[in-house]
């Protein structure tokens, strides 16, 4: 009799419509929009070889079948998604019908690969596909249109986490009692339903194999909020502002993990470019040990991949072609020869000779105007930075007039300046002095290992202080 029970037990499972062995069910059969409902603009909405396609008006695909009675708590949702080029759309869950405007309750999970073109000037969508909308966003597609890609998402307790191709965008852990903009309160965690977003006429986007593997209601939260609320009131509030939080400046040094890194990335929705020193006495010193490097380098798709170019001989030490293999270039001031045949790192304290200090100054601005002039760099990292010696003299020698001719530099050159957490320079009146001169910036850590990676809170302070907007800040083209 036992055995009767287990062979019928395994016969409903498998008639079971859309249900396999694994616990995941299909929502979608590929030929009939049958338990699913669209909101306004119908018509945006149809089937073609087996995918639900949004090409159309605004308009939102909600589902309303049977499995779990459309009501979802715990789960893994999967699907597979193209884009075309500038199209944006989105996942909703948590969610509920809407007859018309952009859904007020549950998260969106974003689905954007490329911006569209647009008039200069005007809005540009910065959080591409794997971001949790507003919340923790990610800030480099990583994928491409027109090609297929998996997206996988799991709620587990208060826990939200995204895959990309099963490579983890966000981890995100609500607090009790979190922060959320004035026109996105409905973004909490509470049992729903999901949608698919067709954003506007020019986005096509397709969806097939959509499924969901419910979780026990019960389930415990895998992750951890973030401890300071005030700091995470900043974090949100730029990426609901579509403010790109990005450190480009990066290093895995000191046995700071790829894996670490990305942990601490998807901690506060940043995306990482990871830095190669390169030059003399500075890590790859000859451009066949770069590329060896670079031939097993595996980098995230969401990331990018920096050369941080020093000293002032790097250009004799490596190709056009292998320069050209990274996203960007950077190089700062801090190593440089000096009117007295010197070569110094400004760093280290054996191999610097100040003397007077207001002359040291005009040989590190002209040095800079040199360096900006004549080096094919994207950012001037560690900007402002001076020894130890006469740090304290810092506003004292930074005058208005050597301020000037660096951002001059900066500008006729369309380099981008860096806010460098670690060190907490630029100073806010060269900041707001270069921004009023029509300088992008970036932010960059250069931490030295896993102990001082951080959170930029320099750099994020620096964004209210001095008035910085999304349209000020510097971004890699991919």
């Amino acid at each position: 009799m036992k055995h009767l029970y287990i062979l019928i037990a395994s016969v409903i499972i498998v008639l079971q419509p859309g249900c396999s062995s694994d616990g995941w069910i299909s929502l979608f059969d590929g030929k009939t929009m049958n338990g699913w409902q669209p909101s306004e603009n119908k018509d945006s909405w149809r089937i073609e070889d087996g995918a639900l396609v949004s090409r159309g008006p605004r308009s939102h695909l909600f589902y309303v079948g049977d499995i779990n009675n459309h009501n979802f708590k715990n789960f893994e949702f999967m699907a597979d998604v193209k884009t075309e080029p500038g199209s944006n759309s989105g996942i909703y869950f948590h969610t509920k019908y809407l007859e018309s405007g952009w859904p007020d309750k549950g998260y969106e999970c974003q689905v954007i690969n490329s911006a569209p073109e647009v008039e200069p000037g005007s809005y540009i969508e910065r959080k591409m596909t794997g971001s949790l909308y507003a919340i923790r966003s990610v800030w480099k597609a990583p994928v491409q249109d027109n090609v297929w890609f998996n997206y996988h998402i799991v709620v587990q307790g208060r826990t939200i986490r995204i895959f990309i191709n099963g490579e983890m965008m966000v981890d995100y852990t609500e607090s009790d009692n979190p922060f959320r903009p004035e026109n996105m309160k409905g973004r909490l965690l509470s049992p729903g339903t999901f949608a698919f977003q067709c954003h506007d006429p020019k986005s096509v986007v397709y969806y097939k194999n959509i499924r969901v593997k419910p979780l026990p209601d019960d389930a415990p939260t895998p992750g951890d909020p973030t401890d300071d609320p005030e700091f995470e009131t900043k974090l949100v509030e730029l990426a609901s502002n579509n403010f790109p939080l990005m450190d480009l400046h990066v290093h895995l040094k000191r046995d700071l993990t790829m894996e670490q890194a990305l942990g601490n990335a998807r901690k506060y929705g940043f995306t990482y470019g990871f830095a190669l020193n390169c030059g003399l006495k500075m890590g790859f010193e000859t451009n066949e040990a770069l590329e060896e490097y670079l031939t097993d380098y595996k980098k995230p798709p969401h990331t990018f991949l920096a050369m941080q170019a020093e000293g002032r001989e790097w250009l004799d030490l490596f190709s056009k072609e292998t320069i050209a293999k990274f996203d960007y270039v950077f190089s700062d001031a801090m190593t440089w020869t000096n009117d007295n045949g010197r070569r110094m790192r400004l760093w280290i304290k054996e191999e610097t000779e100040v003397g007077d200090p207001q002359n040291f100054m005009d040989q590190l601005v002209d040095r800079i105007e040199k360096i900006m002039n004549n080096e094919p760099v994207d950012i001037y990292v560690n900007p402002t930075f001076i020894p130890d010696e006469i740090n304290h003299l810092y506003d004292e020698l930074w005058t208005v007039e050597r301020m000037d001719r660096v951002i001059k530099a900066l500008v006729d050159n369309n380099v981008a300046l860096e806010i460098n957490d670690r060190r907490k320079i630029p100073s806010p009146s060269f900041i707001k002095r270069a921004k009023a001169g029509g300088v992008k910036f970036t932010f960059g850590t250069n931490n030295a290992g896993p102990d001082d990676l951080g959170k930029l809170a320099y750099c994020i302070a620096m964004v209210r202080e001095c008035g910085l907007t999304q349209n000020d800040i510097w971004m890699p083209v991919p």
